[in-house]
């Protein structure tokens, strides 16, 4: 079930395109690193090795307010460098990134949670801008998927379903690593949530992500999924293999360092 972290037991946070654009272009990155592997080590401290973060979403001025202030930047060159950070972040902190949402949701002006995002951009605008920074981070070991359809290469189906988007993923974009569905209860599919994910793993997907906590649900996603197994099985073994202690650290100078990037600015 998705729970997500915060006061008054962990840290507060403002939203990362808030983050950047206090910082300014010269120490987003830097600052980005900082507040991930502030995170990493309060997860690692509760015996989480996973995050599902970066996102390289690119942003538009039309992107949903779900997804927009949770975007690194309105550009993929931008988004690239400070998503790899995050990941960085993370990994020195002993905690594994999940690269999100691939091939890219920054065109979504609907909340996926509840709708179906469509874009009708051209396939050379979607190379051009939201593939681009998925690119340049494939070598990422995990990823979550996108419930989009881009009407340039399959109009009928969100990636999540669609061989054709998962080739585009594993072919186009590059990313060998292991692939997880977003949440497979979002409103953005239909049908039973067995389904659901049959069509998610059918598509491409390794992995079924399930959120909602339902136990009825969990058993039928859990019975419809099966035991991980051929490429899949090759692909998690190779996620968790860059799985490593946490580098030392002083958190007390990262928050210092963090703030001082801020200028006072609360993070």
């Amino acid at each position: 079930r998705v729970a997500r972290l915060g006061a008054p037991h962990w840290r507060e946070w403002m939203a990362p395109l808030d983050q950047v654009a206090a910082v300014g272009p010269d120490g987003a990155a830097r600052s980005m690193w900082l507040r991930y592997r502030i995170i990493a080590a309060e997860l690692h401290d509760l015996g989480i090795d996973v995050c599902c973060a970066p996102l390289a979403d690119v942003a538009e001025g039309t992107t949903h307010p779900f997804l927009k202030n949770r975007c690194y930047g309105f550009d993929p060159d931008t988004v690239a460098v400070i998503a790899r950070a995050v990941a960085e972040g993370l990994q020195a902190g002993g905690v594994l990134p999940v690269l999100k949402h691939i091939p890219g949701h920054g065109r979504a002006v609907v909340d996926s949670h509840r709708d179906v995002p469509f874009t009708a951009a051209r396939a050379g605008e979607l190379r051009a801008r939201d593939f681009a920074a998925f690119r340049a981070l494939r070598d990422l070991p995990m990823a979550m998927t996108a419930h989009v359809v881009y009407a340039a290469f399959d109009g009928a189906r969100v990636a999540t379903r669609s061989p054709r988007m998962i080739e585009l993923v594993r072919e186009e974009i590059g990313f060998e690593g292991l692939l997880m569905s977003d949440d497979i209860g979002m409103g953005a599919l239909s049908g039973p949530v067995e389904l659901r994910s049959r069509a998610a793993l059918d598509a491409g997907c390794d992995l079924v992500l399930h959120c909602n906590g339902d136990p009825d649900e969990m058993e039928a996603v859990a019975d419809a999924a099966g035991a991980l197994d051929g490429a899949a099985a090759r692909r998690a073994g190779e996620a968790l293999a860059w799985r490593r202690p946490p580098e030392p650290v002083d958190i007390a100078a990262l928050e210092a360092e963090l703030a001082e990037l801020l200028d006072g600015t609360k993070a």
